[in-house]
Order: C-alpha cells, then sequence, then structure tokens
C-alpha cells in the first residue's frame, strides 16, 4: 500500500492512501454479499436476492459509501503502521466525503487523503540562565489565633442578655419579613419578597452579615420591639431579580443572647485537637502555616520560570491534546464543585458543557505549553526519575489513600509525572536567579484577582437557588 506523507499545521500529518484497483473492487464486492446476506426485500428469499436488484433497491451510492467506509477502518490503521507514524487521537478524512464517494470506482485505483494528529515538536527558547522575579510567602502568626478564636466561637455557649438593648456581636432571634418598597401584588398591597421572611431566625449583629444595613438596623432594639427597615440590595447581588431593589423589612426582636467562649488553656486544645496541652497546639498551628507559606513561595517561583520558558516556546498544540486537556480541567473543576457542594449535574448541562469547553480552552493550552516544556527540558537535561523514588512515593501516596480503589499503573504514571516535573522545576531554579519580593508586589490588583478567582462561582450562582438572606438556618 502507497502512502504519501505531508506536515499539516496543528501537529498533524497528511496521508494520501492508494488503494489498489483489486482491493477497491474486493471492498465493493464483500459489501454486496453482506447486504445479500441480511437484506429484507418483498418477494424474495434471504440471500437469494439478484445482485441487479438489491443494487436497485439499495442504491450504488450506499453501497459505495459502506464500502469505503471498511476500507478506511482497514487502510487508515495500517498505513499508520506502516509508516510508523506516532499517532495520537482518531482519523480525520480530508475533502468532502460525499465527492469521494462519487470518485468512487470499484476496480479503479482509488486515493483517500486523511490527517491525523501526532506529538508535537517542541522548540525551546532559553531556559537556562533566567533572571526571574517571585513574591515571597511569609509566615503570618496572626493565623494561628484567627484558628484558635474560630474554634473558641465553634464552641461558645449563648447566654441571654436582659435590661440593655442590642449591641454589635450580639446573637439576635428575630421575626422579620421582606417587602418590594415599589412594588404592589393585585390587591395593591406591597409585594412580599419570595423567601425574605422568617420566624424567630437566628442572626450575629455583625456587620456585613447580610445585605447592607439589616444587621445594622438592628443595633439599639430591645426585646420585644418591632422595627421597620428601609434597605437596597447590592447592585451585584447573586440573585439577579433582587439586584439593585429597594425593600422593606419589618422586623421584630425576640431575645438577645451574647457567646461565651470557652478559655484558651490545655482542656480546650484536648478537645479541639489531638494534642494535650495548647503549646502544643500553637507549635503545630505555626509549623503547618510555615510549610503553607514555604509551599506557596515554591509555587510562585515554579510559576515565575515556566511563564518566562513558556513566553519563547515554539509549539503546535494538536486538537486531540487540547481537548483531552480540556476534559481534565473540567473534571478537575467539577471535583471542586462538588465538595463544596453544589449538585453538578444541575450545572453541567448538555446546554452549558460547550460554554465551559470554549472558556476552559485557554487554560488548557496555557497548561499544555508548560507540560511539554518541562518534559523537553527534561529531555534535554537527562533528568530522570529513579525506580526507588516512584516506589516511594507510589507507599506515601496509598497509605494517604487507604482504604479507597487505586489503579496502580495510573497512581505509578502520575507518581513519575510529578516527581519528575518537581526534579526539573529543582533544576531550573538551580540554573537560574530567581529574585524574591514580598508578598503583593507582582500581584494583579485586588480587584482582578478576584474577579479571576469567582468567575466560575458566579457560573455557579447563575445556575444554583439563591436564597434571599443567607444559608443559614436558625437553631
Amino acid at each position: 500500500m502507497k502512502v504519501t506523507q505531508e506536515k499539516l499545521p496543528a501537529s498533524q500529518i497528511g496521508l494520501d492512501i492508494e488503494i489498489s484497483p483489486e482491493m477497491s473492487k474486493n471492498a465493493y464486492e464483500q459489501v454486496i454479499r453482506q447486504y445479500a446476506r441480511s437484506v429484507n426485500i418483498p418477494g424474495f428469499r434471504k440471500g437469494k436476492v439478484p445482485r441487479h436488484i438489491l443494487v436497485q433497491r439499495l442504491g450504488i451510492g450506499r453501497i459505495k459509501a459502506a464500502a469505503l467506509d471498511d476500507l478506511m477502518q482497514q487502510c487508515l490503521p495500517k498505513a499508520v503502521e506502516q509508516e510508523n507514524i506516532p499517532a495520537i487521537g482518531s482519523f480525520e478524512l480530508r475533502g468532502d466525503v460525499e465527492e469521494l464517494v462519487s470518485l468512487y470506482e470499484p476496480g479503479q485505483l482509488l486515493t483517500i487523503k486523511a490527517a491525523v494528529d501526532v506529538a508535537p515538536e517542541v522548540q525551546l527558547g532559553e531556559y537556562k540562565g533566567l533572571n526571574v522575579q517571585a513574591e515571597e510567602v511569609k509566615f503570618n502568626p496572626a493565623r494561628v489565633e484567627e484558628v484558635l478564636e474560630q474554634e473558641q466561637t465553634k464552641l461558645a455557649t449563648l447566654v441571654p442578655v436582659e435590661n440593655r438593648p442590642a449591641q454589635t456581636g450580639d446573637v439576635a432571634f428575630v421575626d422579620f419579613k421582606g417587602v418590594f418598597a415599589t412594588e404592589t401584588n393585585v390587591a395593591g398591597e406591597p409585594q412580599e419578597i419570595p423567601g425574605g421572611s422568617a420566624e424567630n431566625f437566628q442572626v450575629e449583629l455583625v456587620e456585613g452579615q447580610f445585605i447592607p444595613g439589616f444587621t445594622e438596623g438592628m443595633i439599639g432594639m430591645n426585646p420585644g420591639e418591632t422595627k421597620e427597615l428601609q434597605v437596597t440590595f447590592p447592585d451585584d447581588y447573586g440573585n439577579e431579580e433582587l439586584a439593585g431593589q429597594a425593600a422593606v423589612f419589618t422586623i421584630t426582636l425576640n431575645e438577645l443572647k451574647v457567646k461565651e467562649l470557652p478559655e484558651l488553656d490545655d482542656d480546650f486544645a484536648e478537645e479541639v485537637s489531638e494534642f494535650e496541652t495548647l503549646a502544643e497546639l500553637r507549635e503545630s498551628l505555626e509549623k503547618r502555616f510555615q510549610e503553607e507559606a514555604d509551599e506557596q513561595t515554591t509555587a510562585n517561583k515554579n510559576k515565575a520560570l515556566i511563564e518566562a520558558i513558556v513566553a519563547n516556546l515554539q509549539v503546535e498544540l494538536p486538537e486531540t491534546m487540547i481537548r483531552e486537556e480540556v476534559d481534565q480541567v473540567l473534571t478537575q473543576q467539577a471535583m471542586q464543585l462538588s465538595q463544596m457542594g453544589v449538585d453538578i449535574k444541575r450545572l453541567f448541562t448538555q446546554e452549558m458543557i460547550p460554554q465551559m469547553r470554549e472558556r476552559s480552552r485557554p487554560q488548557a493550552i496555557e497548561q499544555l505549553k508548560q507540560s511539554l516544556a518541562l518534559k523537553e527540558i527534561a529531555k534535554q537535561e537527562s533528568i530522570t526519575v529513579s525506580e526507588e523514588e516512584i516506589q516511594a512515593e507510589e507507599a506515601k501516596t496509598m497509605a494517604q489513600l487507604q482504604g479507597q480503589e487505586v489503579d496502580p499503573d495510573r497512581l505509578r504514571e502520575v507518581v513519575n509525572e510529578n516527581l519528575l516535573k518537581k526534579k526539573t522545576y529543582s533544576w531550573l531554579e538551580e540554573n537560574s536567579t530567581v529574585e524574591l519580593v514580598p508578598e503583593g508586589s507582582l500581584s494583579p490588583s485586588e480587584e482582578s484577582e478576584e474577579s479571576e478567582e469567582t468567575e466560575m462561582s458566579e457560573e455557579v450562582t447563575s445556575e444554583v437557588e439563591v436564597e434571599v438572606l443567607t444559608s443559614e438556618t436558625s437553631e
């Protein structure tokens, strides 16, 4: 079988595959025989239909199309094997199918034009002696106190308050009912806000807990008092029907309580952790946050290095690889959202998936470029991972995943990739200059960064029902 190769854009190889007259005739005759054995035509017994009747009833175009399909299924894989082409993904027919069917004459030479994706050629720019900047993340001792305060709050006891009005920090139990300030129902009465009412609802009187002015308006109220609060839903409120709407909430304060926190002592440490003393708990938290800071600094250095390398990288990515990477990105997003409690079946619908795939494409392309660059550097610098390193990491991972089903082949593949990536980053750092700068000095503006981080959250919000005030329930 004669095969002519042609290099195409986007890391594809074009194939012109010549089908001999004998093969083209045999494929056609084979289809005729198959149809003769299986087709039911009134007036004839199965397998006894005359050839000319069969062709007349089925149509020569249908028979030729089936024969062509058989030829492609048979010849395309053989052509790739014959030419030793490192193909990835499935074949694509080049040209119009109907035109190919019309050109196909059984018993005559036929050329099938196809294309197949191949692993891309990676051309690195400068990757040694780089000079980059990366943000240094330092351990903040305040985080330890924040965690301890959070644990204190979880164990807090609510104690009733008497003979004084509500103050900031109190826990109030209220009845409330909200109506739109400018909308009325058919009876001419103020239109109630859907989901905007509750009885004996527990709310902590701190700023920003609900919509602006809601909790602030309760400060100074006495138990048994009823008050009307005029508020406005923010323009960026999650529920678009309420965003920017003026509302009036009628609130009755039923009871006030304050949080009584437990003492920060060894008994507290024993209750909230596996440690016996508060000192041990503090030491553990300090170590954890220091490790997190160090890991983030390392991640920042790696990011700076790989971005500098990718900026000068030349590679044409095949569509097959991009599609697979997009699938990986969406799978990771689905897992993260599922862990957040989001019903991903409601988000990953047939209508939404094409949009999500398109939005994930730039991220997938960037990840592919980074991965290919690292692999090429490891190849050129002979960076490898030993069998002992792989086995040690496999054992460590299996211990962490104890009780879960694990594909050993996939585990080995992932472990090898991660170890090789880690060693390559270490080599890059050793052969480059990375200047550490204060945290925040290289980051995009806070507004831009938050927008980027919450893009998926906003999409979720648009699909998942948003409650009017809070997802918390009264105790």
